[in-house]
């Protein structure tokens, strides 16, 4: 049996956001009515990933966990944050023309970070389900990042599980 739900969630301007979707791939997975098998949690959007982490329950100055301002720190040393036209080959002249074509400004192109980042850690979870219940272990958690600063948008995150 398959059984699939997508989530929206709003993702801020300036920042990485880190949506906790746990309990909403929980109660997906209760609606399924699925007893064992896995979970797939999914994004189609190429600026973003999906993970499975502790929570750290601390907060930042900047409203982030502290191990998720650490996990956004070490990509920062990585994959630094485009804050200036031509510092990543990405976009060209084409995908320029392409976005404005399509209602995105210039600014909302220069997010080659973003989808470096997504491709590093990959977008999607396969988490097993054992008798109805995530096999999370006990400090685990579901995060849906958007690694994309230029502006808020509304997200979707495919929540798909599969099994009897």
């Amino acid at each position: 049996m398959v059984y699939r739900e997508a989530v929206k969630v709003v993702s801020n301007h300036g920042v990485p956001t880190f949506h906790n979707v746990t309990q909403a791939t929980r109660d997906v997975a209760a609606r399924s009515g699925i007893q064992n098998g896995i979970v797939s949690i999914y994004s189609h959007h190429t600026t973003c990933c999906v993970i499975t982490q502790e929570c750290a329950f601390d907060l930042s100055m900047t409203g982030l966990e502290t191990l998720q301002l650490d996990f956004v720190e070490v990509f920062e040393s990585i994959i630094p944050t485009c804050r200036k036209e031509g510092m990543y080959r990405h976009p060209g002249p084409k995908a320029l023309a392409f976005a404005a074509e399509h209602g995105e400004d210039a600014r909302g192109c220069h997010n080659t970070d973003a989808h470096l980042r997504s491709a590093m850690v990959g977008r999607s979870e396969n988490i097993p389900l054992i008798d109805g219940e995530l096999d999370l272990g006990e400090f685990g958690y579901v995060y849906f990042i958007d690694f994309d600063q230029t502006r808020a948008r509304e997200r979707t995150v495919q929540i798909t599980v599969i099994g009897d």
